[in-house]
């Protein structure tokens, strides 16, 4: 039957290739076709929003602190104004198990649409490297003209002013990089000094620059097909339901040319064989031959498709979202077992954080018994125990703490060296402290307590803890 034949039988040959290397192994530099088109202009408006917030963000402060921070160097962490310890380990834990599910999800129901819409490297690549590289140099056949032209002073003056572009933009993207990890302030402490009072911030600098200079002016289109490995797993994740970019060859197939004052062939499909929807690809693949790991989602080939049908009197969309069986079939669900099941995942992990991120206190306390140290035995008939404590300020500001026991009121818990206990904003700090308890109230060699740690009054974190006694013998 006509519905149930598969696109994959008019064509294998393209599996054995891919379109960005020759046969020697050496790279085939991509020129693409400037787009244009309703999803581009859509992606445009996208990409200035994206892009807007990516440099403002660093300048955003909330009580004058970063709105968003990741410093892994310091271990300081700070989201949406609130900040975060590596003791809140399994927050992040959490949060990366539940956007790993997500991604799962996203793509098993809507393909690659993050990289075609969102991803950095589509956003900067397509919205603003390549189009300085348009205004510059032109369109496709101007690109490929001028490569291949001898160096005239034209030709150093547009590839000289281009990377001159692209080294500025690189410098800007990763000074905003840097203003993620260490702080706007600290970024602008770095510029404004001489590079040998703060050398490492300095080459960080400079090796972020070339990094993103080498990856958008010359690595390209490999970052997508080769290192990330998104792509790969669409192998996975995707299945004949995923909403993807794809090309009906129920319509489009057989292709052939239309000639001038002579009707189509019976079983000529709509496809032209115009080839723009290669030519305007950035990674260089004929998205006719099916899903490839190649295809970012751009929509560029949609644009242009629809371009050339509204020229030949065909209906739009023989380029699309869709899936292989709406194209098969003329239906889809999206919602499937596989695609409840993730949801099902996902709303749980994030029930969890939601709780624990509700729980979560601004003060964290760890309490050790010394190790290698047994209890001791006091003049006034005491039991002793000393202990390493460690307090964790997750706060912006300075707190004073207090220490009770809760469950043995003629207990006393006392600091050594009697000092008060104060940690400042986003501090961690060790002490060292003797727990004392009547000897007639130990009525078991390992006892249960609960040490109260107070903020003005106010109860903020209770810690469990065992303390040790002598034998008790039973009588």
């Amino acid at each position: 039957m006509a519905e149930e034949t598969n696109f994959y039988e008019y064509d294998s040959q393209f599996r054995d290739t891919i379109s960005t290397v020759d046969e020697q192994g050496k790279r085939i530099w991509i020129y693409p076709k400037k787009p244009s088109g309703r999803f581009h202009k859509a992606r445009v408006y996208v990409a200035i929003f994206l892009l807007a917030l990516f440099f403002v963000t660093p300048f955003i402060q909330i009580d004058g602190h970063p709105f968003f921070l990741f410093n892994v160097f310091e271990r300081k962490f700070i989201i949406f104004g609130v900040a975060f310890w590596p003791q809140d380990f399994i927050l992040f834990a959490l949060a990366f198990i539940a956007f790993v599910v997500f991604i799962v999800l996203f793509t098993v129901v809507f393909g690659r649409f993050w990289c075609g819409w969102a991803c950095p490297q589509t956003v900067f690549m397509e919205m603003v490297f390549r189009k300085i590289e348009y205004w510059i140099e032109g369109d496709a056949p101007q690109q490929r003209k001028l490569d291949k032209a001898p160096w005239t002073q034209e030709k150093i003056l547009k590839k000289g002013s281009k990377h001159l572009i692209f080294i500025v933009i690189s410098l800007l993207i990763a000074h905003t990089a840097m203003a993620y990890l260490i702080g706007i302030e600290e970024v602008k402490e770095i510029v404004s000094k001489s590079p040998m009072e703060n050398l490492s911030g300095f080459i960080g600098l400079i090796a972020f620059t070339a990094i993103f200079y080498g990856v958008f002016a010359k690595f390209r289109e490999q970052a997508c097909t080769t290192v990330c490995p998104y792509g790969r797993f669409q192998g996975v994740f995707l299945d004949k339901k995923s909403i993807v970019v794809a090309y009906d060859w129920m319509r489009g197939e057989k292709r052939g040319k239309l000639k001038k004052n002579q009707a189509p062939a019976p079983d000529q499909g709509d496809c032209i064989d115009c080839k723009l929807c290669v030519h305007v690809c950035p990674t260089g693949i004929d998205i006719r031959n099916g899903t490839q790991l190649e295809c970012v989602n751009c929509t560029a080939c949609i644009d242009v498709c629809d371009e050339v049908m509204d020229k030949v009197d065909k209906p739009r969309g023989l380029i699309r979202y869709t899936s292989e069986e709406q194209i098969q079939h003329g239906h889809n669900k999206i919602f499937n077992a596989r695609s409840i099941a993730y949801s099902v995942v996902l709303c749980l992990i994030l029930g969890l954080l939601t709780i624990l991120l509700a729980t979560r206190t601004d003060v964290e306390v760890t309490m050790l018994r010394v190790p290698g140290m047994l209890y001791q035995e006091t003049d006034e008939g005491e039991i002793q125990n000393l202990y390493n404590v460690k307090f964790v300020n997750k706060t912006f500001e300075e707190v004073n703490l207090e220490v009770k026991l809760e469950n043995f009121p003629d207990g006393v818990i006392e600091r050594v060296g009697g000092e008060a206990i104060q940690v400042g904003a986003n501090a961690l700090t060790d002490a060292t402290f003797f727990i004392r308890i009547p000897k007639s109230q130990i009525t078991a060699t390992k006892t249960k307590l609960e040490v109260g740690v107070y903020q003005d009054g106010e109860l903020m974190v209770t810690e469990d803890i065992n303390f040790l006694g002598p034998i008790v013998l039973k009588k």
